[in-house]
C-alpha cells in the first residue's frame, strides 16, 4: 500500500468525483481510476459507492480514509524530524491538549520558547484525555497536555503547577446562582451534566460520597462546550472546572469542601523526539 496511492484515495474521497479529484492531483481519469481499483483488490474491499456524478465511502472506506490520514500524518512528521535534524531548532511541535486552565500555563511557555527559537511551530490537537492518549499511542501527537491522573506505566509526566477547581455551572435563574459555594447536599438530587472520563468518576464519587448510579444523571460529556450549552438549556447542572464563566447567562460556583485536579505534560515513554519536542521538553524541565 503505497502512501501515494492512499492520497489519491483521500483526495477522491474529499472531492466524492474523480474527475475533480484527478485535475487536483494532475494524474488523468484513467490512471487514477486504475490505481483505486487496485487497491480495491489489494485490500480485497469495496472503498466507494460509484453513482453518476458521486462517489461515496462505504463502511471499508471510511474505516481506510480514519487510517489513511493517520498514516500520512505520520509520515509527514517523520519525514520533517529527518529534515530538520541538522540544522538549527525548527519544525512543528504537535501537542494534544485538553481543556483545563493549565493551557494559559502552557501557551506562555510556547511563547517564551519561540521568542528563543522562532523557527518551531505548533501543531495543537483539542480532544478529550482519552482522545489525547490515543493520538499519542498512534504517533500522531508528540507530547499530551491532560488532566490528572496519569498511566504511569504507559507516559512520562511532567506535573504543571497549575490545579483546576471543581464546581458547578448553573443558570443565573436557578436557586443555587446566589451561593458562594456548593456543597454535595445542595445538588446530589438535580438532574446532574457529568464528565465522560472514568478516572474522575472515582474522584467525583469521593467528593459526594455516594455512587454514581445513585446519582441523577441527565448527561455526560468529554469536551466543556457542550455542557454550557446543556446547562444553558435547562438540562441540568454542569459538574465541572471554572472554564465556561465567559457565557453571559451561567455562572459557576466552585465545591466546598475543595475539589481540585492537577494537570502534566506526558508523552509516551522510549518515545524518539524531533529535536524541536525534546528540546522543549528540556526547556519546560527548567522552568
Amino acid at each position: 500500500m503505497e502512501l501515494r496511492v492512499l492520497r489519491y484515495f483521500l483526495t477522491i474521497a474529499e472531492e466524492e468525483n474523480i474527475t475533480r479529484a484527478a485535475d487536483i492531483l494532475h494524474v488523468t481519469q484513467p490512471t487514477l481510476s486504475r490505481q483505486i481499483m487496485q487497491l480495491e483488490d489489494e485490500l480485497g474491499a469495496k472503498l466507494f459507492k460509484r453513482g453518476k456524478y458521486r462517489m461515496q465511502l462505504t463502511d471499508d472506506g471510511l474505516f481506510l480514509k480514519r487510517r489513511a490520514e493517520e498514516m500520512l500524518a505520520l509520515a509527514e512528521s517523520t519525514a520533517n524530524a529527518f529534515e530538520n535534524k541538522d540544522k538549527d531548532i525548527s519544525g512543528e511541535i504537535t501537542i494534544g491538549c485538553t481543556e483545563t486552565d493549565s493551557m494559559i500555563y502552557l501557551a506562555k511557555k510556547m511563547a517564551e520558547f519561540r521568542t528563543v527559537h522562532p523557527d518551531v511551530s505548533y501543531k495543537i490537537h483539542t480532544a478529550n484525555v482519552d482522545g489525547i492518549k490515543e493520538i499519542m499511542e498512534k504517533g500522531l501527537s508528540e507530547l499530551g497536555l491532560i488532566t490528572e491522573p496519569v498511566d504511569a506505566s504507559r507516559f512520562e509526566t511532567l506535573h504543571l503547577p497549575v490545579k483546576d477547581r471543581w464546581g458547578a455551572l448553573v443558570r443565573r435563574d436557578s436557586v443555587l446562582a446566589e451561593k458562594e459555594v456548593i456543597s454535595p447536599e445542595d445538588i446530589i438530587d438535580l438532574p446532574l451534566i457529568l464528565p465522560v472520563r472514568s478516572e474522575v468518576r472515582y474522584t467525583l464519587e469521593g467528593w459526594f460520597n455516594k455512587s454514581f448510579q445513585d446519582l441523577n444523571i441527565a448527561a455526560r460529556y468529554n469536551l466543556g462546550r457542550n455542557i454550557a450549552v446543556m446547562v444553558e438549556q435547562g438540562l441540568g447542572t454542569g459538574i465541572c472546572f471554572n472554564l465556561f464563566s465567559s457565557f453571559e447567562n451561567l455562572r459557576f460556583i466552585p465545591f466546598e469542601p475543595i475539589l481540585e485536579t492537577g494537570s502534566a505534560i506526558c508523552w509516551k515513554k522510549n518515545r524518539i523526539f524531533s529535536t524541536a519536542a525534546g528540546r522543549f521538553i528540556d526547556f519546560l524541565k527548567k522552568e
